[in-house]
């Protein structure tokens, strides 16, 4: 995981959203938060950003996230009204604007209560998940796995989603003997799954 950034950076970052956009994104975190949206897509997020002419990077989009998921998180598990939880943002940072406070006032004294319910029984069961797998079949030029040029492999990008809701790409490949192996394990589980 990537470190924490600079929490005054990431608020002047919030504070370039317009009012509209920004309860949209606090909204998407809270509904996550509440269990009604299984991940929060970076990329999606950025490019919502960059339609409406705001030109944050995926590393700032990623800082504004955080921020929010890791404050609205803890206002759940301390159970703070709306009112705390705005108090605990100025004394974190002086760069929030009133607007955004207000959004933020307006939006956990509609979700906190439900948050807080989602997060107590989450707690109890954590885990991340495979959201989606994208394979294609190529001819290799280099490879360290492959002993001849012009021999096929398998690439593999698996969409995750960790218990954050964060959303990460792994990537790998496999020879076409390998890929036919985790295919076949594939089908195991499959059917193993069927009988429970």
């Amino acid at each position: 995981m990537e470190p924490w950034p600079d929490v005054d950076a990431v608020v002047e970052n919030i504070g370039k959203l317009p009012s509209e956009l920004f309860a949209e994104t606090c909204h998407e975190i809270l509904l996550h938060l509440q269990g009604q949206r299984h991940v929060i897509d970076v990329v999606e997020q950025q490019n919502r950003l960059q339609n409406a002419g705001l030109n944050l990077d995926w590393k700032a989009v990623q800082g504004i996230i955080r921020l929010l998921l890791f404050n609205f998180r803890s206002a759940a598990k301390s159970k703070l009204n709306a009112d705390v939880l705005v108090t605990k943002l100025g004394e974190g940072s002086s760069k929030w604007s009133k607007s955004t406070l207000q959004v933020v006032h307006q939006l956990w004294s509609e979700h906190g209560s439900r948050v807080q319910a989602h997060q107590e029984e989450k707690a109890m069961c954590v885990t991340g998940h495979l959201v989606d797998i994208q394979w294609k079949l190529g001819m290799a030029v280099s490879s360290d796995t492959c002993r001849s040029f012009n021999s096929p492999y398998v690439s593999i990008l698996l969409k995750m989603a960790d218990d954050s809701g964060e959303i990460s790409y792994k990537s790998f490949e496999m020879t076409v003997p390998q890929f036919q192996n985790f295919f076949r394990q594939f089908k195991e589980m499959a059917s193993v799954l069927e009988t429970v």
